[in-house]
């Protein structure tokens, strides 16, 4: 087996992994692109360890091993923030997560059509009577 292509391979993995990083807006494709940056870094360790004997036996298989225990708890931790952002702002858009803290005297602000929010419609009908 040609080394070159599985690495070929994997850069251009790796390649479109970050491109769906820095371009996606939705939190859920940011997280499969990062996976596709980690299947790139299997392929590659595991097509190092079968062309290049190194000094561990197998190092490059143990190694991918950590990599995908890795993978599956970035996938467990990465949901349970997804799942609480969108309970909290009904939208998992990457765009509209507040980065900086808010001070105590500070409001909330509302997301419009949040799960549970009452619009000034509902409360006084269409009419706007009570």
């Amino acid at each position: 087996m040609r080394p070159v292509i599985p690495y070929v391979t994997a850069a251009l993995l790796f390649g479109l992994g970050v491109y769906g990083v820095l371009r996606r807006r939705n939190a859920v494709l940011v997280l499969m692109a990062v996976e596709l940056m980690l299947n790139a870094v299997n392929l590659i360790l595991v097509t190092a360890d079968t062309t290049a004997k190194a000094l561990l036996p197998h190092g490059g298989q143990v190694f991918a091993l950590f990599v995908i225990v890795l993978a599956a708890a970035e996938v467990g931790v990465g949901l349970a923030i997804v799942l609480q952002l969108y309970r909290m702002r009904a939208s998992i858009a990457i765009d509209e997560v507040p980065l900086t803290e808010r001070r105590a005297d500070e409001p909330v602000p509302a997301v419009a059509g949040a799960v549970g929010e009452v619009t000034a419609t509902e409360v006084a009908g269409p009419e706007g009577k009570r």
